[in-house]
């Protein structure tokens, strides 16, 4: 992907993320890993749903801004996360964070480790594992710190992650094109929501057969 389309197909997600709830106000924010190495980030404050591609923030591969508005502050957090996943995942090159609705809400009675069990095939094959990390301030470098560990976790364990979801703040979630990246936050948030529809009748996840089947069949990282 050259950097120009890499420009309008952060534009793109973004405007599709926010015209479907998936985003709001100027919450959110989208990167892209260039082929040199540097990045495009969405601007701090921007809203994902009236992103121009000319004014993108440009990074070089030190993380130092060349170009374009403001970058945001999570790229801290991103930068950390291309780093990390790619020791599993070589092509990574996309990380979208949300303040996606359901998933923030299943954040606030958390009790356990993880935000959602193996609940439905699909989140099992496009999701997998995601790990809760605790609260910590927007920006905090605790929080970026603690997804870093639970990405090598994960990885060193042989179930490579592609999601974590940080605490009453949002989920992220990285993949190999903005395209990607977004299916696996549909797929998560989708969960999420019916997760939270089902809460009163507390509904069982797939089981340990069901899950192998899954391994066996699609390589599901679970």
């Amino acid at each position: 992907m050259t950097e120009n389309q890499a420009r309008e197909e952060i534009c793109r997600v973004g405007r599709s993320l926010f015209e479907r709830g998936y985003v709001h106000a100027t919450a959110g924010n989208i990167s892209v890993r260039l082929n040199d190495d540097g990045f495009l980030v969405t601007p701090t404050d921007a809203c994902l749903g009236f992103l121009d591609p000319a004014r993108l923030a440009r990074l070089d591969a030190d993380g130092k801004q060349t170009g374009g508005d403001r970058a945001s502050k999570t790229i801290a957090l991103h930068t950390r996360i291309y780093a990390a996943a790619r020791k599993f995942d070589a092509e990574t090159a996309c990380v979208i964070h949300t303040h996606s609705t359901h998933c923030v809400a299943l954040t606030l009675t958390a009790t356990g480790g993880e935000l959602l069990p193996a609940l439905t095939p699909y989140f099992v094959m496009k999701v997998g594992h995601v790990p809760l990390i605790p609260y910590h301030r927007p920006g905090a470098p605790e929080a970026a710190e603690q997804v870093a560990q639970a990405i090598e976790r994960f990885g060193a364990a042989g179930t490579p992650i592609r999601a974590v979801m940080l605490e009453r703040l949002g989920p992220n979630v990285w993949h190999e094109t903005p395209a990607a990246a977004m299916a696996v936050l549909e797929e998560l948030e989708e969960t999420a929501r019916l997760q939270m529809l089902t809460n009163a009748v507390k509904p069982s996840p797939l089981d340990v057969s069901q899950i192998d089947e899954l391994r066996t069949t699609f390589g599901a990282r679970w």
